[in-house]
């Protein structure tokens, strides 16, 4: 199970219709929000267990760093594999769907917008098992 989740997207309301998901799964109190994707990258690197089990809903297309640029980080920066990232965009790009597939250490899933939470319960049932 996920001890943290984080939620990166440029837009305040799909991290909020996120968070409700979470919420009525019970799940609110490890929920972190930003619209910020450096500022979730910080929280990330300094935190005090870098090794927890971690979730990062994460868009690719914000202003301040792209989400293929968050993962570019991530890789370089070695992060550990606990770190599972879905990749939630409004892109239906085939061109972004194969960016996704070169950070497969993190990148569990590619979701169109928007996110339902009967996919995300289905996500999080698989991916306890």
């Amino acid at each position: 199970m996920y001890k943290e989740i984080y939620l990166v997207d440029d837009e305040d309301l799909v991290n909020t219709v996120n968070s409700i998901h979470f919420r009525r799964m019970g799940m609110e109190d490890r929920v972190k929000s930003f619209t910020n994707p450096e500022l979730a990258l910080d929280d990330l690197r300094y935190r005090d267990d870098p090794k927890v089990k971690t979730l990062i809903l994460l868009d690719i297309n914000m202003p301040e760093m792209s989400g293929f640029e968050f993962l570019e980080f991530m890789m370089l920066e070695e992060f550990p594999e606990s770190n599972e990232v879905l990749l939630v965009t409004s892109s239906e790009a085939e061109a972004d769907k194969e960016e996704a597939d070169k950070y497969t250490k993190y990148v569990k899933e590619f979701i169109t917008k928007p996110l339902r939470i009967e996919h995300l319960e289905d996500y999080l049932q698989s991916a306890n098992k």
